[in-house]
Formats: structure tokens, C-alpha cells, sequence
């Protein structure tokens, strides 16, 4: 049972950090799915929990060398999942500045390092064993349960009528929709709000032919305009009206299969495939009114169904590449 309790909790740990994952990658349909295996691997994790709580008794009495590491890898990970259920039924959804959502995955990354020192330090190899019929019926038999009782708690809270009956289908609450002053000022990671003068600042745009520069009162006389959803991974989200200009009205597509670099003044960036530039709008004003400071003024990124690190604030400069969209980091370092 020892050895069985160890790799099912290995599955299910890698499990359900690559669909928490795969869920930061979507603002659409998919994100749903890969969430609905997440928070059943969570049960799951924690209906072994007695089990390793066995071995992990037995391992403190012997204390290998580089115990602690493990035993860090261990808190980690159940503060990750305790943080996820608060969010989940809104129970606790902020400490002060801080998300139970920004909690859950600070901690699942945190673990990652310790978590890889763990299976190299207590690595055991597998044996046929483990693909036994019996092995394979306790796993169907764990996942069945984790995922009845992931309805049953999604059941109760609707019943009982809590904050995460309203979550949208990435998890994230609404929050200031069509209130641009009450909407969460955020940006990822390290970044800080730089700050810009409109008089002297200028929009770069580096074409497959030609190189232009924008200022910003040129930029503002466009009046494109879209409604869109800014779904952020601290878990919120709001939607609301933004104006600007359609980024292919700045930057042609052409049949060469390029993609498109965008900077912040912060370094921070991403790139876009070109097919994508007539669905990205470069937003000067949020509710008809300029951007603030930290909402990205004086343009930012808007592009719908994608998660909000990809809605790039304090753009400086746009570069058209032969280097594929996908050429970059599912996520920001940054």
C-alpha cells in the first residue's frame, strides 16, 4: 500500500499542476475541462492524505538526510489545495492585496523544485506490479470517488448559495464589470507602474516593409471599439468597454506567416500569430475614458478570449518577426 499511496499521489500531483497549468493558458471552453480534472485531482490527493500521513511519520523517526525538503514539498502542497478550495467556494477569496487564488499557485510553484528533489532523492523504480489489474482498480476506484465528490461540493455549494456559485467557467468572480475606476489595478509578477508622458512618449511599429512611429494623440483619434472580458489568473474577472485601434490597422497582414512581437516599457512581452491582429485591439481608453497609470496607460493590449497576461499594458514597441508565434514561453518569467 506504501509504494501504491506514493505513486498514485505522484500521478496525481503532476496531474493536477499541468491542468492548473493547461487552465492559465485558456479564456475559453478547454479552460473548463482542465479545471474540472484539476479540482478532482485535489480530492484525490487529499483523500490519500491519512495514508501518507502513515508514511510520513515513519520517514520523521528515521530522518534520511534532507528530510526537511520533503516535508516542505509536503505543506506546500496542501496549502496549495487548502488556498484552491477557499477560492473555489469563495469562503476567503483576498488576504488584504493578496487572492487565495495567487496563494494556491504561488505555493504549487513553489513546490515544484522541492517536489523534484523528492523524487530524485526517494526515487524507487517501477516495477509490472504497478500496472497490475489490482493497482489499476484502486487508481479507477480513487478517481471515481474524487470526482463524485468534486460534483457533491460543487452540488453543495450551489445549494447553499456561496461566492462560487458565480464563478465563470475559469474559476475566476466578476468583479467592477462596466466600472472602470473599481477594476482591480494588477500586473504580473515583478512588473511596477512605469511612469509614462504622453507628450513625449511613442509607439514603435517595426512592419515587414517600413517603420512608423505613433504618438499618442495620433493613436487616440482612432475610435475602434470592442466589448471584451479581462480574465486575470489572480481570479477575477470584468468586463468592459475598450477603445482603441485594431492592431491590423497598424500592422497589415500579409500571406508571409509571421507573427507579431509586442513590448511594454517594462520588458515584459509576447507575440501574436498574425492572423490574430484583426481580433487585438491597442486601447487608448477604458469606459470612453483614457487608461490610467496602472490600467496601462497610454496604450495597452486587448485581446479577447485570451487570460490577461496577455493584455500587455505601457506598449512601447511592435515588431512584425518571421519568428512563429509560438517561439516563446507558455508564460512570461518576468
Amino acid at each position: 500500500m506504501r509504494r501504491w499511496t506514493n505513486l498514485a499521489l505522484l500521478c496525481l500531483i503532476a496531474a493536477a499542476f499541468l491542468t492548473g497549468w493547461l487552465a492559465f493558458s485558456y479564456a475559453a471552453a478547454p479552460a473548463r475541462w482542465s479545471l474540472v480534472i484539476h479540482a478532482a485531482s485535489g480530492v484525490a490527493i487529499l483523500a490519500l492524505t491519512p495514508w501518507k500521513s502513515l508514511i510520513i511519520r515513519g520517514g520523521l523517526r528515521h530522518r534520511r538526510q534532507g528530510w526537511w525538503t520533503s516535508l516542505i514539498f509536503t505543506v506546500l502542497v496542501l496549502v496549495s489545495i487548502v488556498a484552491g478550495f477557499l477560492h473555489s467556494t469563495g469562503l476567503l477569496r483576498w488576504w488584504g492585496d493578496i487572492t487565495a487564488m495567487e496563494v494556491h499557485v504561488g505555493a504549487a510553484i513553489a513546490a515544484v523544485p522541492f517536489g523534484i528533489w523528492h523524487l530524485v532523492a526517494r526515487w524507487v523504480p517501477p516495477r509490472a506490479v504497478d500496472l497490475s489489474r489490482r493497482s489499476l482498480l484502486r487508481g479507477g476506484l480513487l478517481l471515481g470517488a474524487a470526482g463524485l465528490a468534486y460534483a457533491a461540493t460543487e452540488g453543495l455549494v450551489r445549494l447553499a448559495s456561496l461566492p462560487g456559485a458565480s464563478r465563470r467557467f475559469t474559476g475566476s468572480y466578476e468583479v467592477a464589470s462596466y466600472q472602470p475606476d473599481a477594476m482591480p489595478v494588477t500586473q504580473w509578477m515583478f512588473d511596477s507602474v512605469p511612469t509614462i508622458a504622453a507628450s513625449t512618449w511613442r509607439l514603435r511599429v517595426d512592419g515587414a516593409s517600413q517603420e512608423r512611429e505613433w504618438t499618442y494623440a495620433q493613436l487616440s483619434a482612432f475610435d475602434d471599439r470592442v466589448t471584451a472580458t479581462l480574465d486575470c489568473t489572480g481570479g477575477f474577472y470584468s468586463k468592459q468597454e475598450w477603445t482603441g485601434v485594431w492592431l491590423s490597422r497598424l500592422v497589415p497582414v500579409t500571406d508571409q506567416p509571421v507573427s507579431v512581437h509586442v513590448r511594454s516599457a517594462t520588458g515584459y512581452d509576447r507575440r501574436f500569430a498574425a492572423g490574430e491582429l484583426s481580433r487585438v485591439l491597442l486601447a487608448t481608453r477604458l469606459g470612453g475614458q483614457p487608461l490610467s497609470p496602472g490600467h496601462g496607460f497610454p496604450v495597452r493590449m486587448v485581446a479577447p478570449d485570451r487570460r490577461g497576461f496577455w493584455w500587455i499594458k505601457w506598449i512601447t514597441s511592435i515588431e512584425v518577426e518571421t519568428t512563429p508565434a509560438w517561439w516563446q514561453l507558455p508564460f512570461p518569467l518576468q
